[in-house]
């Protein structure tokens, strides 16, 4: 049997267990621990369950287990559950960090053992066979890991051991010496008033020598895992991106049909500039690829070209280094922006920890400065970049913990990690047609309050986003722009709801699933645009989306003048979108977007907004997708020329369906009844449309 079919055997058990998984439980919840506080066992074996932690220094786990001086077996397990949702680069950047990994345990006399398939399998298996007596791993605050971890958890506790038990032991490496979740202020702006220090990295353990017979085995090739996980045709829509298909649309290529992807109304062949991998020629690269940016290896690579990237200013007479500080040049699309671009990936998989690289620039800063540090910044814009990301990165995983542990909202919240970034989401409802919401400018999830809940209960599953860079979601330092957002949803149906759906946006989130919907016909049901932006121009010229749209001078200072207007302006803001019923613009939807007005990164999503130009109209969107759309248009909208906009949208979209209603900017929320009427009858009819069409 070949490597690739036991793959695919294995995932057809993997996902067989998966649709019967449990969910954390708020017991195991607040049962995580430091590497002082874990408990310990007085005989048996540990296992070190790695996920997004491979690294051995600054490991809590590996601490923790060590200290014993018993058997400890690191393990890293290719299950499909976690890793399914990596681009091909990704997952070549994991290989190249287990490859280290591997190599830095052995050179401790111990090991990296890989398996494959679901963890709860691979891991009672290894159980059994070194007699463990508990399983150490990260928490995360990513819900496919977490339950994950809860299968796991569950076979553990329901398994009779002759030896006596085997538990789960969950740690993490806070970067704030900060303990209270139910106390940690939901405003970033209060939080940095506490002045809380930043925990220091801990020193890598010795590990007791590894004399166990058990198989050990191999780390695949990048192929092997590819043949693996992309045995789902429609997976392969996310190896084309929204540039390529508006290019291919603007040159008219004609396809064959066996090179179709998703369906019948998407006649795109896979671009042939989907990203490839090319490996470096030169054996002591800090890059996996060419055309990449992203650092590749383990800790030591990391930690060689975090410090070529802090000295940039020094310039380097050092290859390594020059070669480092080549990328930042090209990753640098705004300011500071090539720190994400280049340790995004080590972070992701944990090769080093946020709070190791905290003091890595800090101990440079230090050196700079003759041991000291100013009270007025720091003398090196590298220092501050590098600072500044990994103090945002842990402010948006500490918030997440806050929403999983402490809901203030409306919806029950769950995260997903997309390109490593930490996204927000709900899911409600057990049967009946998928319905996607996905809000407009400013806001988030929590927007769709009366919509998520009753569309629910009656009869759908639905699903809501906060999408990148808004609301409670992460707002990194990158460049933001309309692929971004179409390939997000595009990847969260694919991702995380697995099959089609009826979108629906508001707003600029309107124009975002009429992307998604143009770009990936499939994915989509049918579309439902309330008060959409966009326009709509017959006289359509090609204008390519730009992947690298530099911000202005104009925008830099527009930015903060809309920031310092918008949190000035803002009840009076709402209250005129919402004309007909202005007391549902209340202080919690208030208060919620003042909040997200003082996290980290919202600059950059600003000043990206700014430079919007939404380049395709939206009539061009919709022939492209060419399914069914449904328009609500509240009439009083002060953002918009209702009528005349209407007028061009019945002249230029007349195979969309339209409804007015005496609303505002956002009706879904100012008339949540009347507009749930309108979704679940638009919902019905195009259900029993699409049946009929697939019978005829």
């Amino acid at each position: 049997m070949t490597l690739a079919t036991r793959f695919h055997s294995i995932q057809v058990g993997a996902l067989a267990c998966w649709q019967s998984r449990p969910s954390l439980t708020r017991r195991r919840l607040l049962a995580v621990a430091n590497a002082d506080d874990l408990p310990g066992s007085s005989s048996g074996a540990s296992i070190v369950w790695y996920k997004h932690d491979l690294r051995v220094d600054d490991h809590p786990g590996l601490v923790a287990a060590a200290s014993q001086q018993l058997t400890v077996v690191p393990l890293y397990v290719f299950d499909p559950r976690i890793i399914s949702g990596l681009s091909d680069e990704m997952l070549d950047l994991l290989l190249f960090a287990l490859e280290d990994l591997k190599k830095l345990l052995k050179d401790q006399g111990s090991d990296l053992f890989i398996g494959f398939g679901s963890s709860e399998d691979v891991i009672m298996k290894i159980v059994n066979e070194v007699k463990a007596t508990q399983v150490f791993t990260e928490e995360d605050v990513d819900y496919n890991t977490r339950r994950v971890i809860s299968i796991v958890e569950s076979r553990l506790s329901t398994t009779f051991f002759p030896w006596g038990s085997s538990k789960i032991r969950l740690w993490r490496a806070p970067f704030y010496d900060f303990k209270d979740m139910k106390g940690m202020p939901a405003s970033y702006n209060t939080f940095l008033k506490l002045k809380l220090p930043v925990s220091n990295p801990t020193a890598a353990p010795t590990l007791p020598i590894l004399n166990i017979g058990l198989e050990r085995g191999d780390l695949p090739t990048i192929d092997d895992v590819k043949s693996y996980l992309n045995n789902e045709s429609w997976t392969f829509m996310k190896k084309i991106s929204a540039q390529d298909i508006l290019r291919k649309k603007h040159h008219k290529e004609v396809v064959k049909k066996e090179d179709l992807i998703g369906g019948p109304n998407n006649v795109l062949e896979i671009s042939s500039n989907v990203t490839v991998v090319h490996k470096m020629k030169k054996s002591n690269s800090l890059f996996a690829s060419h055309n990449g940016s992203q650092v590749k290896g383990g800790t030591d690579a990391v930690l060689n070209a975090l410090a070529g990237y802090l000295r940039y200013l020094e310039g380097t007479g050092r290859d390594d280094w020059q070669e480092v500080h080549d990328k930042m040049g090209m990753a640098e699309s705004r300011n500071g922006a090539s720190f994400g671009a280049i340790f995004g990936a080590s972070l992701y998989f944990g090769t080093i920890s946020r709070r190791r690289i905290h003091y890595e620039a800090i101990k440079y800063e230090k050196e700079r400065n003759a041991g000291f540090l100013s009270p007025f910044g720091y003398s090196s814009p590298t220092v501050a970049t590098t600072i500044e990301t990994v103090c945002s990165m842990e402010w948006y995983r500490l918030l997440a913990y806050k929403s999983l542990y402490q809901n203030e909202g409306t919806c029950s919240i769950r995260i997903w990690r997309w390109r490593g970034f930490l996204i927000q989401y709900t899911v409600a409802g057990q049967e009946g047609p998928p319905v996607l919401f996905s809000h407009g400018f400013g806001a988030f999830l929590e927007h769709f309050r009366e919509n998520i809940s009753a569309m629910a209960e009656s009869g759908h599953r639905v699903w809501g986003i906060t999408l990148l860079g808004f609301g409670r979601s992460e707002k990194p330092n990158i460049l933001y722009n309309e692929p971004i957002w179409a390939e997000l949803l595009r990847d969260f149906i694919v991702d995380v709801v697995r099959e089609p759906v009826h979108l629906v946006g508001n707003s600029i989130g309107g124009y975002f699933i009429a992307a998604a919907g143009a770009f990936w016909p499939s994915l989509a049901k049918s579309l439902v645009l309330i008060n959409t932006a966009g326009s709509v121009d017959p006289n359509y010229l090609y204008m390519q989306l730009a992947e690298r749209r530099p911000s202005s001078g104009f925008a830099w200072m527009g930015s903060r003048l809309l920031l310092l207007y918008l949190r000035l302006r803002a009840t009076d803001i709402l209250k005129k979108c919402y004309p007909t019923n202005p007391e549902r613009a209340d202080d919690w939807l208030v208060d919620e977007i003042l909040r997200a007005s003082y996290d980290p990164g919202v600059i950059a999503v600003l000043e990206s907004v700014i430079n919007f130009k939404l380049p395709v109209p939206l009539n061009y969107l919709l022939d492209w997708f060419g399914g069914k759309v449904l328009f609500i248009q509240g009439v009083r909208d002060p953002l918009s020329k209702s009528q005349k906009r209407l007028s061009m949208i019945r002249e230029y979209c007349s195979l969309a369906t339209i409804k007015e209603l005496d609303a505002g900017h956002c009706p879904h929320d100012e008339l949540p009844e009347e507009v749930n009427r309108l979704l679940r009858d638009w919902i019905r009819t195009a259900e029993l449309s699409n049946q009929m069409e697939r019978n005829s």
